[in-house]
């Protein structure tokens, strides 16, 4: 126990800045602290945690797909997450949404976003599953019919037939303009604006006129 006490204290002592850093180091310490505060802020990343549809509406650019679910008889059972990650067991679940969430926040962030959203591989694959996971009474050869059972045998994605379930032919960011979706809450917290607003008032004009 001593030896590892003192191999701690040798890396901390290592570690240590020079006395005349201190100040130097505690400030940009606390600069990138503030920076990740106010980013885990701004992305709401505590958000991302829950299974609420909201949530994909941080970026707006889901808003056509988050107004189509909404108006489709999904929205009444299943969630956003019910379909787009996995659910056979936590890990691969967490997993997944930090891999496909970083993957999207890396996206909006640099606007690489295109025109239109397509599903990737890994994500096709994850809805397939949940389409069976959900409706795995449907997929017997007597619920589904000869023409349905057939076509669930050869490997064919569920919405390669079911093409309007749950969001339509809506494919487009411009498809849905008006949809009305949940409103973002301002990133600069009500009482940090009206404080900047109200100096904002109070501050002296700029005269714009020549002097004598």
């Amino acid at each position: 126990m001593t030896r590892l006490t003192s191999i701690i204290r040798d890396i901390l002592q290592f570690l240590r800045p020079p006395k005349r850093w201190n100040l130097p180091v505690i400030l940009v310490i606390g600069l990138f602290c503030g920076v990740g505060l106010m980013t885990v802020h701004i992305s709401r990343a505590s958000s991302y945690l829950s299974d609420e549809p909201a949530t994909c509406v941080n970026c707006h650019i889901m808003a056509p797909q988050y107004a189509t679910w909404q108006h489709s008889s999904h929205s009444r059972v299943a969630t956003c997450n019910d379909c787009h990650v996995p659910h056979d067991n936590f890990f691969r679940k967490y997993a997944y949404k930090a891999k496909d969430g970083s993957r999207h926040a890396f996206m909006f962030t640099f606007r690489m976003e295109p025109q239109v959203i397509r599903m990737h591989q890994p994500g096709k694959n994850v809805v397939q599953e949940n389409c069976v996971r959900c409706h795995q009474d449907l997929m017997a050869p007597t619920m589904a019919g000869v023409e349905g059972w057939s076509a669930h045998g050869d490997g064919r994605r569920c919405w390669e037939c079911h093409r309007e379930i749950p969001h339509g032919r809506v494919n487009s960011l411009a498809a849905a303009p008006h949809a009305h979706t949940p409103q973002l809450q301002p990133a600069i917290p009500n009482w940090l604006s009206g404080y900047i607003d109200s100096h904002a008032l109070n501050a002296p004009a700029a005269s714009t006129s020549p002097e004598p």
